[in-house]
């Protein structure tokens, strides 16, 4: 019966041990947030999945994003919502925004669940393609390219213009 026990405890171990390699796994794959750290997420949505040059995020629209008595959601705070999406995939502290080409493909209104993911699609120096994503349960509402450039600095500590004395 002794025999029988230990075969269980050895088995159990084994089952532990894998448990703790899938843990390792999963923890080598989590990304820390390094950009926009105090932007309100209430606005922009929360953070699902991060991974290297991935991101899923989920935005629930509220009553302070209605444009209309019909509850329809300006289409600002979809844009903005996927822009954080995109700047969280490339995920670096200096990221800032160049252009975008978006298209609104439905209508999103007050207290949808909109789901964005976003991928960089290209890389060359400092600058990053994005793809980005969004979704109202199956119904695809906005697609959009957003080109981004890593900067030194802080975009607002810049020197844009040579300072003549």
């Amino acid at each position: 019966m002794s025999e029988n026990k230990n075969k269980l405890q050895k088995e159990e171990l084994n089952d532990e041990d894998l448990e703790l390699d899938d843990y390792r796994e999963r923890e080598e794959h989590l990304v820390e947030i390094n950009t926009h750290e105090s932007i309100n997420r209430d606005l922009v949505g929360e953070v699902i999945k991060l991974e290297k040059g991935y991101v899923q995020t989920k935005l629930i629209t509220t009553s302070e994003m209605v444009a209309d008595d019909e509850g329809l959601v300006h289409g600002g705070f979809v844009f903005s919502a996927a822009d954080y999406a995109a700047m969280l995939a490339v995920n670096e502290k200096n990221v800032v925004l160049v252009g975008s080409d978006c298209q609104f493909l439905s209508p999103v209104k007050f207290s949808d669940e909109v789901s964005f993911i976003a991928k960089v699609r290209h890389k060359e120096g400092r600058k990053r393609n994005v793809h980005v994503e969004g979704y109202v349960l199956d119904i695809k509402v906005f697609e959009g390219e957003f080109k981004t450039v890593i900067t030194e600095r802080h975009v607002l500590k810049l020197k844009l213009l040579d300072e003549e004395a």
